[in-house]
């Protein structure tokens, strides 16, 4: 019996399909002007201790920039890129390189930014990224916070000295968004959308990226090492990327786009897949027969019960019921204007109407105004959002993920 697997082949062999990335023709295809653009350039990355901002690190890193500075509150996860970086088998890590665990809104920031600047490439992965977090006026004013109103000041700070590229991630929950997090990060690409006059600015929107720190698939292996219950919504598909292509595909966006332009990777319908059968998979490939349970109680009593040597494993599969989740996900809306030639791999959405920075700092004055209301509940702040946002149709249930297992 198998008690030990490989996610990065997992991930080929049952989630993405493919045993190369996807972005590998694209790679091959532009790698002298990636090599032009980004060998011995200076870069900073914001975020970078996460699934997505180290394997933006990583993919860059390929060109051999100057210099690297990496920002991120995660602490561990810092060490961890570090320990990572130093132990990888041909790896390149530029002379330079120094990881800071910084917010980007804190005045060591500015510090930073003014006194070891100017930096060539700046990238920021720091964000709220889960739909969970959507629970009530507290922790939606945070992620706006982070999400919308820290992205402007972090903006109004590289108007100083812009930077050659800036790259800020996004999500595919901000096409046609149904929960606060993509309707902030939708906001989000209002923001960026009103300094792209100003300064190279491109972003992306993407799948799950597969096992990527905090999500459903790399809580499936904590669940593992501490011997409790899978759980998963039975009737949620998705698109899934490996973080490598993740990376990638952030890289290519951030180094090869046009001001404005919001990157998509060219994924199929049929190629979503439901949570519950990677689920069932990993078992499988884990030695285990996936057990049917058919309440949490009796999941979690099973896998107390559990001795070292079963070749079961409980598993509680419902129907999903929580604010905020669409039966499957897109990447564009109607009404954006795409470019589907310029890449093998990826979409690109064109001019894209942007706001000005004035009629932005009025919309962002309005939620400062909001946020002081000392009787402000979760109801009004989606009400002002939806006046920003016409196409923003929150889905509320009274259920949050952390009602779950």
């Amino acid at each position: 019996m198998k008690r030990g697997i490989n996610i990065e082949q997992f991930i080929k062999d049952h989630i993405t399909l493919r045993p190369e990335s996807l972005l590998a023709k694209d790679l091959d295809q532009y790698n002298g002007l990636l090599n032009d653009r980004i060998a011995g350039k200076s870069v900073l990355v914001i975020g970078g201790a996460g699934t997505i901002g180290s394997s933006f690190i990583k993919a860059i890193l390929k060109y051999r920039p100057g210099r690297l500075y990496v920002m991120d509150i995660n602490e561990n996860g810092l060490t961890e890129l570090v320990r990572d970086l130093r132990s990888s088998a041909n790896g390149f890590v530029p002379g330079v390189f120094l990881p800071y665990p910084i917010n980007y809104s804190d005045a060591v920031f500015t510090k930073i930014w003014r006194r070891e600047g100017p930096f060539d490439i700046v990238a920021n992965f720091a964000a709220h990224k889960h739909v969970r977090s959507e629970k009530d006026q507290y922790s939606i004013e945070a992620m706006m916070e982070n999400n919308v109103l820290k992205a402007k000041s972090l903006l109004d700070l590289l108007l100083e000295n812009p930077p050659g590229r800036f790259f800020c991630v996004s999500t595919d929950k901000a096409a046609n968004p149904v929960n606060v997090m993509g309707a902030s990060k939708k906001l989000m690409e209002e923001v960026i959308m009103a300094y792209s006059r100003h300064m190279p600015i491109t972003t992306a929107r993407f799948a799950n990226v597969a096992f990527s720190n905090g999500s459903l698939l790399a809580g499936f292996l904590e669940r593992l090492n501490k011997r409790q219950p899978f759980s998963s919504p039975s009737d949620i598909r998705r698109y899934f990327v490996s973080p490598q292509e993740a990376g990638e595909l952030c890289m290519i966006a951030c180094m090869l786009g046009e001001s404005g332009d919001i990157f998509f990777p060219k994924l199929k319908e049929e190629q979503m897949k439901f949570f519950h059968t990677i689920a069932d998979q990993l078992l499988i490939g884990l030695g285990y027969t996936p057990q049917r349970c058919s309440t949490e109680e009796e999941a979690r009593t099973l896998a107390a019960q559990m001795n070292p040597d079963s070749d079961t494993y409980p598993v509680f599969y419902f129907t999903s019921s929580t604010s905020g989740e669409k039966p499957f996900e897109e990447f564009y809306t109607d009404d954006e204007s795409l470019d589907w030639q310029s890449f093998n791999a990826l979409g690109v959405i064109k001019n894209t109407k942007a706001k000005s920075i004035s009629e932005i700092e009025s919309m962002f004055a309005t939620l400062y105004q909001l946020f002081e209301e000392p009787n402000l509940n979760k109801a009004a702040i989606i009400d002002c959002m939806q006046k920003f946002l016409p196409n923003f149709e929150h889905i509320e249930t009274g259920v949050g993920l952390d009602q779950k297992m």
